[in-house]
């Protein structure tokens, strides 16, 4: 048996100012899409930003339900609103950042394992990578260039 290592490459930022000027307003948007999150529940509001090759950005935020798991997340709102409205365009880039009220974010949040797999089917669908970003309210943040670091073993089907 051989031992083996998956290897994440990413981004860093420690503020919004060293995006350019459309990762920053993808990110802008997203923190607007927090507004509009039904999260009584969990209290945490999560917005996501979906930019197409065609310049439109498509909103998504999270939306809970009292009977879990019939809810869903920002990234999928977003993503699939896209698909829906859009089904010929690619996504160039999608930003996502979270707040909570009840227990306040240290960190930019990771999209949870399903909006991850929406992603990469999104990716295989248009089959184009597009450009992923993290961002906490203070700035900070994480862009990669891909779903791939961060789901590099996914599901597909072989055709």
């Amino acid at each position: 048996m051989k031992k083996e290592k998956i290897a994440v490459e990413y981004q860093s930022f420690a503020s919004f100012q060293e995006l350019d000027s459309k990762e920053r307003n993808l990110v802008e948007k997203a923190l607007e899409a927090t507004k509009q999150a039904y999260a009584p529940y969990s209290e945490f509001y999560v917005g996501a930003a979906v930019l197409l090759k065609n310049g439109e950005i498509i909103l998504g935020s999270n939306q809970e339900n009292g009977a879990y798991p019939s809810g869903l997340c920002a990234e999928r709102v977003a993503l699939f609103y896209a698909g829906h409205a859009f089904p010929n365009e690619e996504v160039e880039a999608l930003a996502v950042i979270a707040h909570s009220d009840k227990d306040p974010l240290t960190e930019a949040v990771a999209p949870c394992g399903a909006c991850r797999q929406v992603m990469h089917e999104t990716q295989l669908r248009q089959k184009n990578s597009f450009k992923i970003i993290l961002a906490h309210e203070n700035g900070s943040g994480l862009i990669f260039d891909s779903i791939y670091p961060l789901l590099p073993l996914s599901f597909h089907f072989n055709k």
